[in-house]
């Protein structure tokens, strides 16, 4: 009888509800732990991601008075629209004088052609001049030789020679200076190239007046309004690009082993609960800040780990949209859950897939 309690006694703690229960807990905890290690691998996921996207400071390039401004604070405009426009008055005018100016120019190179070719047909004069008193001279000095006219006679001759002689000296120095002055004939001409680029930057600055959107895009910080005196470089509005945003997910170290460019990812926005967003891996980062370098005159300072388990480190992971349904919910600074997919397997890639739609439902929550 006593062994028979005995045998009673030792079996009801191998039936007992607690032992079952702390049985299944541990079984699914061990299950969890080891999905846990192998999804890092396979499966990556992290709820420490934000939508990226390029911020522009929109700052005039010329300064002046704003005297119209075509957007409001959040709106989303298109590429080229007109954002707003300074007054213009003072750059027109810098364009009728930089006009006028090239005129002048012009009649200047023209005043100076003509000078070229008056001095061209002085020296064209002077050698005919000269020509006529050569000969001239020759049948002169001829006669003298023969005793028909006196010295008095073939030395006004000679004079006469010498004269036509520096004629044509002086016309061919005329002829070099006012080339000269002239300088380059047509558009190469100096006087005229400097006209030109005055012309084009008041041009230019004429065209700054009025600032457009630089692409698709939204506005925000709008805090100015007609009669506001913007200065150049200064920003006047921001504007976001809608054209280029990405999701940078912030994965552990551990887990990038086998992330590569274009594997495939699934995504939550806060700014859309209960739906997945599609993307594809574009790169990941190769180093961050970990505030540890000393400077030149200091000691380097270690900070101690608590506890036996360090810190993971993590690093940005650049992320793609691959559709185009997420537009209008891509708020730069928006946060986001990621999974990413390594590989084609069924069962982890099933898991991840389970995991990033509950969270997509889990968000309505927070």
């Amino acid at each position: 009888m006593e062994n028979a309690g005995d045998t009673a006694v030792d079996e009801q703690p191998k039936d007992s509800p607690i032992r079952k229960i702390t049985l299944r807990i541990l079984s699914v905890a061990v299950v969890f732990f080891l999905w846990s290690v192998i999804s890092d691998r396979y499966t990556p996921y992290t709820t420490e991601a934000r939508v990226r996207g390029y911020v522009v400071p929109i700052a005039p390039q010329v300064a002046g008075e704003i005297v119209e401004i075509n957007v409001s604070d959040n709106e989303i405009v298109e590429d080229g629209h007109i954002l707003l426009k300074l007054d213009p008055t003072q750059y027109q005018l810098a364009v009728n004088k930089a006009q006028a100016d090239l005129e002048n120019a012009g009649q200047d190179l023209g005043a100076g052609m003509a000078s070229v070719t008056a001095a061209e047909t002085g020296l064209a004069n002077a050698r005919t001049e000269y020509n006529f008193v050569q000969r001239q001279s020759q049948r002169a000095l001829s006669l003298e030789e023969k005793g028909v006219i006196s010295k008095i006679e073939a030395d006004k001759v000679r004079t006469a020679l010498e004269k036509a002689t520096l004629g044509i000296k002086n016309a061919e120095a005329k002829l070099v200076e006012e080339k000269e002055k002239l300088g380059i004939q047509g558009d190469e001409n100096p006087r005229i190239r400097a006209a030109l680029a005055a012309l084009q930057k008041a041009q230019l600055d004429l065209n700054r007046t009025t600032i457009y959107a630089p692409s698709l895009g939204g506005v925000s910080n709008l805090s100015i309004d007609i009669g506001h005196y913007a200065s150049v470089g200064q920003p006047v509005m921001t504007f976001i690009s809608t054209n280029a945003v990405w999701v940078e997910a912030y994965m552990r170290e551990n887990c990038l082993e086998n992330i590569k460019k274009g594997n495939e990812v699934e995504m939550v926005l806060d700014a859309a609960p209960g739906r997945v967003f599609k993307g594809t891996i574009i790169g990941a980062g190769y180093g961050v800040d970990w505030g540890k370098t000393a400077k030149a005159g200091q000691l380097p300072s270690v900070s101690s780990p608590k506890g036996w388990l360090r810190d993971p480190q993590r690093f940005p992971v650049l992320v793609q949209f691959s559709d185009e349904s997420s537009k209008g919910m891509r708020r730069i600074g928006g946060q986001a859950d990621v999974v990413v997919y390594t590989e084609e397997g069924f069962i982890m890639n099933a898991l991840g897939s389970l995991l990033i739609r509950l969270m997509s439902i889990l968000s309505y929550l927070h």
